[in-house]
């Protein structure tokens, strides 16, 4: 018979294998989740390096603009102050008389001391007068002619140690200009002076396109020009006096510079890329090298990263195989981008890491794959052995019946729970006929086979609730839960007769009928529930079924079927 189903349902409750599947993916579980831990954190201690580099340069790059801006207000300032409060100098006033003078004539040119000002190149009434953005018609026209040499003689004195500013300007709207760069020659004057105030960074310095007065930055590329940077980034500031818009004050800064400047932020590192975009996402210089090619963004990730400067001054997005960094410029409208590609990190000392930890972790795996194998098999086999040692001290290892100690047990359960219910039991006692002669006869492997064939026979007509067990050499009991008196002699008669209608093969070609004595007793004959009592009863009637002649039931103490 199987095992009971209790035994069955606590065996695969406390299955080991299941146990040791269960131990190992908690284990890959959190090793993998420390794993990716230590990746996320270090991940985070990457970006925040990179985020600090981009900040020590864009610190440093605010530092040279912020000086270059404070030159700006400063002629800005000199300039207004020298329009309403000229310097009474005799030179200053022969400037005066001079412009008189040469107004008129298409184009024309003012100095005082080629070696210590600048010279101020300017147009013609006529050429003025055709423009609607240009007028002569304000009484301090003179005052602003000496103001600008004023300040020729300030850009003389001045000279910048930080070359990103390029170029200085003062373009009038009374037709002249100044330049920190006077290389003019009366040829050029003209359409020189057309290009200054044609320029976008003069027009948006109107009072409607600048009602604040404020600094403006403009990005400039040469139409012939194929290459992809910005050629010229200018800065400029309107000269107002008594809300009179005069003219635009502007500095040029020098990408060539800009770029340099980045060239050098890079030196010593392994990776990055730094790219200074204005506020329109229009690239005005790139650390890139000449044989390297700029990293191009999406039109996706420029309309994300404008998104993103409207809320903050800092951030970072990433990308599918690069990680870009950004921080705003204090003193320019534009931003300065750190671009990290994924091959730049792997190479760097958090990929290597990285990596490393990734090796560990694909190592730890397999190592803990190869030992969830071997105990695996351990438990396995060592299931396999309590499984059959188990079975071993429940039942016959012959009749594959239960043994007597477990048929005793189980039986005291049964008669337990049917005293409890009010349920009758029975038991039946089985013993074979003349077994001793078929061992002197055909020896004890004949013997074996016969018990066996009948144990066999024995399970086939009980019911699956009865139990059956080997309680002596060729004696068996059978306990019937339930059954009455009459039910266990059926069972018992079909028993009888199912071992006596079957032949077996003792040996060599040689066959026998085999029969059994049975022995029945019940609770119900008495009403006493007690399993020995029962079995001494049913033990007892059996030897008298064999007194009797065999092969037969004997259910009472003096009646005989």
């Amino acid at each position: 018979m199987d095992r009971p189903s209790w035994l069955k349902r606590l065996s695969r409750r406390k299955n080991p294998g299941r146990v040791v599947n269960l131990c190992f993916i908690i284990v890959l579980f959190f090793s993998t989740l420390l794993t990716w831990r230590e990746i996320v954190v270090l991940e985070d201690a990457y970006i925040s390096s990179q985020r600090n580099n981009l900040e020590n340069v864009a610190h440093e790059m605010d530092a040279r603009l912020q000086f270059n801006v404070d030159r700006l207000l400063f002629f800005r300032n000199g300039v207004q102050s020298a329009i309403s409060t000229p310097l009474a100098f005799e030179v200053l006033d022969n400037a005066r008389g001079e412009f008189e003078q040469k107004r008129q004539a298409p184009a024309w040119n003012i100095a005082l001391d080629k070696r210590r000002t600048l010279p101020v190149y300017g147009v013609s009434d006529d050429f003025v007068n055709k423009t609607s953005i240009l007028t002569r018609e304000n009484t301090l026209l003179e005052n602003e002619i000496t103001a600008t040499l004023e300040l020729g003689y300030l850009l003389r004195l001045s000279h910048s140690t930080q070359r990103l500013a390029e170029r200085m300007l003062y373009v009038s709207r009374g037709g002249f200009f100044l330049s920190s760069d006077p290389k003019q020659n009366p040829q050029t004057i003209i359409t020189t002076y057309y290009g200054l105030v044609t320029s976008p960074w003069f027009a948006m310095q109107s009072q409607r396109n600048n009602p604040g007065r404020g600094i403006r930055w403009n990005t400039l590329q040469e139409a012939d020009s194929a290459a992809t940077e910005a050629q010229k980034v200018t800065a400029s500031v309107p000269i107002d006096v008594d809300q009179y818009w005069f003219g635009v004050l502007a500095m040029d800064f020098s990408v060539s510079e800009m770029k340099n400047f980045l060239l050098s932020a890079v030196e010593g590192e392994r990776e990055g890329e730094y790219q200074l975009y204005d506020s329109r996402m229009h690239l005005i210089a790139t650390s890139a090298g000449a044989d390297d090619y700029p990293l191009r963004l999406t039109v996706r990730e420029e309309a994300q990263l404008a998104n993103d400067f409207g809320y903050d001054n800092r951030g970072g997005i990433r990308l599918v195989t690069s990680y870009i960094s950004w921080e705003k410029l204090r003193n320019f409208d534009g931003v300065l981008l750190r671009i990290h590609r994924l091959h730049e990190g792997v190479r760097g000392d958090f990929g290597t890491i990285t990596i490393a930890l990734a090796l560990v972790w694909m190592l730890f795996t397999a190592m803990l794959l190869f030992s969830w194998w071997v105990i695996r098999r351990m438990v396995a086999n060592m299931a396999g052995l309590q499984e059959s040692l188990q079975w071993r001290a429940w039942y016959d290892a012959l009749t594959r019946l239960y043994n007597r100690g477990a048929l005793f047990e189980r039986a005291l359960d049964a008669v337990q729970e049917c005293k409890q219910k009010q349920l009758p039991i029975s038991v039946i006692q089985i013993d074979l006929d003349h077994f001793k002669r078929i061992n002197d006869e055909y020896g004890h492997q004949a013997g074996d086979r016969v018990l066996s064939h009948a144990a066999s026979l024995i399970s086939s007509k009980i019911r699956d609730t009865d139990i059956a067990g080997r309680v002596g050499g060729e004696e068996f009991c059978v306990v019937l839960p339930g059954a009455s008196r009459e039910t266990a002699l059926e069972i018992a008669e079909r028993i009888r007769n199912r071992i006596n209608m079957r032949e077996i093969l003792v040996g060599k070609g040689a066959t026998m009928r085999i029969s059994a004595s049975l022995g029945v007793s019940s609770s119900d004959e008495n009403g006493h529930y007690d399993f020995e009592l029962l079995q001494s009863v049913a033990d007892r009637r059996l030897y008298q079924a064999k007194q009797e002649g065999r092969n037969r039931v004997c259910a009472s103490d003096t009646s005989t079927l």
